[in-house]
């Protein structure tokens, strides 16, 4: 009987846990978890890419919504790097205010 109490109380802790965390974040665990993988994946994918391999890009994730900031050498690689955003799983909409390196 007292292990059952145990159990139930774990059981309770992990929900009030789990509700602290959406209020004050506002996002769930699940959706913070989500927006890290997605973030890791695109973070992947810019730095498999040989043009934008070498180049720094940050990448934020708010609910599948990617934001891109950062410097690039060129038009085409501003834009390599939204068209490889777009394409990770879980992606809603891609933010590119990556900027254009001047010569």
């Amino acid at each position: 009987m007292n292990r059952f109490f145990t159990y139930v109380s774990v059981i309770m802790m992990s929900f009030v846990v789990l509700a602290g965390c959406q209020s004050l974040t506002g996002k769930t665990a699940g959706t913070n978890i989500d927006d890290t993988v997605i973030t890791s994946s695109v973070n992947a994918k810019l730095a498999g890419d040989s043009v934008l391999s070498l180049t720094r890009i940050d990448v934020d994730t708010e609910r599948g919504i990617v934001t891109l900031n950062g410097v690039v050498k060129s038009e085409a690689a501003k834009n390599q790097a939204a068209q490889l955003a777009g394409q990770v799983d879980g992606v809603t909409k891609v933010n590119n205010n990556l900027q254009i390196q001047a010569n």
